[in-house]
């Protein structure tokens, strides 16, 4: 088994992780901002991310995008897609077509 390349950090708030990219995002604090309820909560972090670090925090601001501006959002992959079209559907909502 190849060695660990993962360095001892330590966030702004104190906690300690090992990460071995240089992402400087701490997963606990991560973890203690993940939603309890709502969309966002049924992404994984960087898809999260993807979405709040570009304004859309509910599901009419995400229904004014395509899956393609979607999936170009840094962070955001194929396997939300399904989950965000689900929770778009439960409101009566759809991603906006490509040629509008």
């Amino acid at each position: 088994m190849a060695p660990s390349n993962k360095n001892l950090r330590t966030c702004s708030n104190g906690h300690q992780y090992y990460k071995s990219s240089d992402c400087p995002t701490c997963p606990v604090c991560e973890q203690e901002r993940k939603p309890q309820s709502g969309f966002l909560s049924l992404l994984s972090a960087p898809a999260r991310r993807a979405l709040e670090n570009n304004g859309i925090t509910n599901l009419e601001q995400l229904s004014g995008f395509s899956e393609r501006e979607i999936l170009k959002l840094h962070g955001m992959g194929p396997a939300s897609l399904p989950k965000l079209r689900e929770v778009l559907k439960e409101k009566g909502l759809s991603f906006k077509n490509r040629a509008e």
